[in-house]
């Protein structure tokens, strides 16, 4: 059995240092087992040379020339004999279907596991190495690459044959390989290389460090990270190289990728063997000590580091000293580091022994978190993986954690982690409340009580009240707002609290108490008593959440005294609980709430209080003038008279202004603005309002003799009345402050106007003009006359069978008549009069001659059909369009043959 190294004994000293104490708080990374079963019977007759690891099996190859399959528990679960001598290398593909296998003898084999494909391949040396495509499964990946003397590549062509090519060759022995994606690294004698299968281009070298050491002694170790980071181990060196796109334009002669070292640094001891763990790195190395007595090196246990790689260093994270069957005789490249990347599984193979290396567990981990006293952690790590502990139980380290907290008098954190350790568990919640009350602490875990599922005992509920009721009221009172009333037994705390009353009977905290246990109890009238004596802000909610409106009517002063905006909002929103009238009967002695609840309620709705728009002329005047002007804008229903008058006395100017030009009177409201208020500005803008011609006269005669008016009305009334009234009206030597800018901007304003015009006259004639030239092309359009056209007089074709004419007006006729050709030419045309047009043509190669007569409103006729045209109305009218008041068509125009 693996186990770690052994450390020194004895007892902790008080003068123990920190390095020490840390170093005792550093919990395990890893744990080991040795692969047993079927392992332990393969290699006491035999010695293992290779492993490699699928995340389905392993594959073991000895020095006797044997493969086992093994499952994960090391059990045999399949035997192949390949060679009589030993088994150098064994490959997998990445769905584990495909192996290859090489030996001593110079012997390569790839096969399907279960399949009967299969190649065979004996050279004259020893191969080394070999590797398949991670993909071979697929048939565009048929590739494995072999190592001996040189590198070869084989791929099989689409005839089913395999062909070989040389990749690399002249450096020595080629004994170590990894296939990952489209990159195969390698190490020769000379060091590391890696190539790109999709470009068939080598992209680096990478020279090893220590040239001293013998390349088959103390094997190169390869480990792809992922498909771009090539880890390199080789005697003491590590070397993590990123594989990276060379960019276009760095081209030229140079392959596609290029390598860069991240990080390089040197271990303590030899590499045997790398692996990634997340960030960090496993590395197994190969130790040699001196013996103090005879001063010789030895084997000692090799090692298992995990390091956190920096760029020119690394960090220690955790060294294990392994103690495997024969390390005694074992030498660097006796030992392999094998991987199993899903489940983190690490095999440490030497010829008579293969230790697993796993990280701890949940539950290994738990274990050392409950051992160090860090319940909290030990519960967190719990939780996070409950589905994957076995040992364990999340109650049960929480209640170790809670006794834990009480042991060290931090009441308040145990209280609160109950919470959440003991869940839904009554008896167990009622347990923990009797401890708690054993060491005095029942305020501590009254919080965290549950109030819904579950519910404990009224008893233990109402053990906590008492204890509150004794010490503490706002505490107390804090748990009856919070929790229900139904975990208790109301009418016993009800009673309780009248007691405590008896000596303070003014006590707002239990009077609050006691009106929430009123509401608990749906004793509503006295808890709406309690609550209006406090003038407490929960009135209002009491009085919604039980509709208690019927109980409030003889109350609405003093809810509005309490907090008018929230009254009123309440009283509107239930007119029908409590009429607009009841609650101005109730504030008629209290005008300045009752304007309150009228304005806000003329807000909402200006015609619900219609009956009291009267009433709020006076209320608005006395309690709040700025909205006035509005109310009386907005009202329809306030009697004008009574609102003129109330203006008058308090002689508020601007709102008899308003009620004046409401009722007509626009030269008093314009008086007044002017004499009273002396504003110019305001004057004109209610000119403009009114845009009467007498107003205008009047404030010009009012301003002849102000120069301040005169300036104003020269700045505004150029778009309303000619200026030219108000400057021959001037006096001459009248002095009047920026008269130029005045004239200046009458000219700009007279300017503007003018183009406007100039503007619009322009539109509208090209409008215009377009229109014309669309009705002259429509009206020019040729008319189609043939045998179905019907003369709408005597309702008779108006041409012959088997014939048809094309009449365009202004130019020649083209008819067609029994096959024949035949031209009409015009033979005159008649001005157009009233809009309305037609077209005469008259077809004299028939055996009969005819005339027609066309209209542009599509209506035709036989010319004898239509009356005779008198000299006064020379003009020819459609008959059915004049009937109906129309005049569509064109000027007649005479065609004859």
């Amino acid at each position: 059995m693996a186990e770690a190294e052994e450390q020194e004994t004895g007892s902790l000293e008080e003068s123990t240092d920190e390095s020490e104490e840390e170093e005792s708080e550093e919990e395990p990374k890893l744990k080991y087992e040795r692969l047993s079963n079927g392992v332990t019977e393969i290699l006491q007759k035999d010695a293992a040379s290779c492993m490699t690891v699928h995340d389905k099996f392993l594959a073991l190859g000895t020095h006797y020339g044997k493969v086992y399959l093994l499952d994960v528990q090391g059990n045999i679960t399949q035997k192949f004999d390949v060679s009589p001598v030993k088994i150098n290398q064994i490959s997998l593909d990445e769905s584990g279907e495909h192996m290859g296998v090489c030996s001593e003898d110079g012997k390569v084999q790839v096969f399907g596991l279960y399949s009967g494909e299969e190649f065979h391949e004996t050279f004259d040396c020893p191969i080394k190495i070999i590797a398949v495509h991670p993909h071979f499964l697929r048939s565009s990946c048929k590739q494995f690459v072999t190592g001996g003397k040189k590198l070869l590549l084989f791929e099989r062509s689409w005839m089913s044959r395999w062909k070989s090519s040389v990749l690399h060759e002249g450096e020595g022995n080629i004994r170590s390989v990894k296939w990952r994606g489209h990159l195969i690294a390698w190490a020769n004698n000379m060091g590391v290389k890696i190539f790109d299968i999709t470009s068939k281009q080598r992209i680096t070298n990478v020279p090893r460090d220590d040239i001293s050491l013998r390349p088959d002694m103390y094997p190169c170790s390869l480990c792809w990270k992922d498909s771009v980071t090539l880890i390199i181990g080789w005697g003491t060196s590590v070397k993590i190289c990123s594989v990276k796109e060379r960019h276009a334009s760095e081209m030229r002669d140079l392959p596609s990728r290029y390598v860069e070292i991240a990080s390089q640094f040197e271990t303590e001891f030899h590499v045997s063997g790398l692996a990634p763990l997340c960030d960090q790195l496993v590395v197994l190395s190969y130790v040699k000590e001196v013996s103090e007595k005879t001063e010789r090196e030895y084997c000692a246990r090799p090692r298992l580091d995990i390091i956190q790689p920096l760029p020119e260093t690394c960090e220690e994270i955790s060294s294990d000293a392994l103690t495997v069957r024969g390390f005694q005789e074992n030498e660097c490249r006796d030992y392999h580091l094998e991987y199993s990347e899903g489940e983190s599984l690490f095999y440490i193979v030497s010829p008579r022994d293969v230790v697993v290396a796993k990280e701890r567990d949940q539950d290994d981990h738990i274990d050392w978190l409950l051992e160090k006293k860090k319940y909290e952690e030990a519960l967190m790590a719990a939780e996070i993986s409950q589905k994957n502990i076995k040992r364990h139980k999340i109650l049960d380290i929480g209640l170790a954690y809670v006794n834990h907290l009480v042991e060290k008098g931090e009441y308040d954190v145990a209280a609160r982690k109950c919470q959440k350790i003991l869940g839904k568990n009554a008896a167990l919640w009622e347990y923990e409340v009797y401890k708690f009350k054993e060491i005095g602490q029942l305020k501590a875990i009254s919080p965290y009580l549950p109030r819904g599922d579950p519910v404990l005992k009224p008893l233990i509920y109402e053990m906590i009240l008492h204890e509150f009721l004794e010490s503490d009221y706002e505490g107390f009172a804090t748990l009856i707002r919070e929790w229900p009333g139904d975990l208790y037994n109301n009418s016993v705390m009800v009673q309780a609290v009248r007691d405590h009353l008896k000596k303070d009977s003014q006590n707002r905290t239990l009077l609050k108490t006691l009106a929430e246990l009123y509401t608990y109890d749906k004793n509503y009238g006295n808890a709406l008593e309690i609550y209006l004596t406090l003038r407490h802000k929960d009135v209002f909610q009491l009085i919604h959440k039980h509709n208690l409106f019927s109980s409030i009517k003889d109350k609405i002063v003093l809810l509005m005294d309490f907090d008018s905006e929230k009254a009123v909002d309440m009283l509107l929103d239930n007119e029908d609980k409590i009429s607009i009238k009841k609650v101005v009967e109730e504030l008629e002695d209290r005008p300045e709430l009752q304007h309150v609840y009228l304005h806000k309620l003329f807000k909402r709705d200006h015609h619900k209080g219609q009956a009291y728009h009267e009433k709020q002329i006076s209320l608005y005047a006395e309690y709040d003038r700025p909205n006035l002007l509005p109310f009386l804008r907005d009202s329809i229903h306030c009697p004008l008279e009574k609102a003129l008058e109330i203006c008058q006395q308090r002689n508020f100017v601007e709102e008899t202004v308003y009620l004046l030009s409401r009722m007509g009177n626009s030269r008093s409201a314009l008086k007044m603005i002017m004499e009273e208020l002396h504003d110019v500005d305001k004057a004109i803008e209610f000119a403009k309002e009114q845009d009467d011609g007498e107003l205008w006269e009047d404030l010009i005669l009012y301003s002849i003799d102000k120069p301040p008016f005169i300036t104003g009305l020269l700045n505004n009334i150029g778009t309303h009345v000619d200026p030219i009234l108000l400057i021959h009206r001037i006096k001459e030597g009248m002095e009047i402050p920026n008269l130029r800018d005045s004239l200046v901007k009458i000219l700009q304003d007279y300017n503007l106007q003018i183009l406007l015009r100039e503007g619009c006259k322009k539109i509208l004639v090209a409008d215009s003009l377009s229109l014309l030239k669309k009705m002259h092309r429509t009206q020019m359009k040729g008319v189609l006359v043939d045998e179905e056209n019907i003369c709408e007089s005597c309702l008779s074709p108006v041409l012959p069978s088997a014939s048809h004419c094309c009449v365009v007006p202004g130019i020649q006729v083209i008819s067609h008549f029994n096959e024949n050709v035949i031209t009409c030419h015009l033979t005159g045309m008649v001005t157009p009069e009233k809009d309305i047009h037609v077209c005469l043509f008259t077809v004299l190669d028939a055996a009969k001659p005819f005339s027609v007569v066309v209209f542009h409103c599509r209506h035709m006729f036989h010319k004898e059909c239509l009356p005779v045209p008198s000299l006064n109305s020379p003009a020819q009218f459609c008959n059915i369009c004049s009937a109906k008041h129309r005049g569509p068509g064109s000027a007649i125009l005479e065609m004859k043959k």
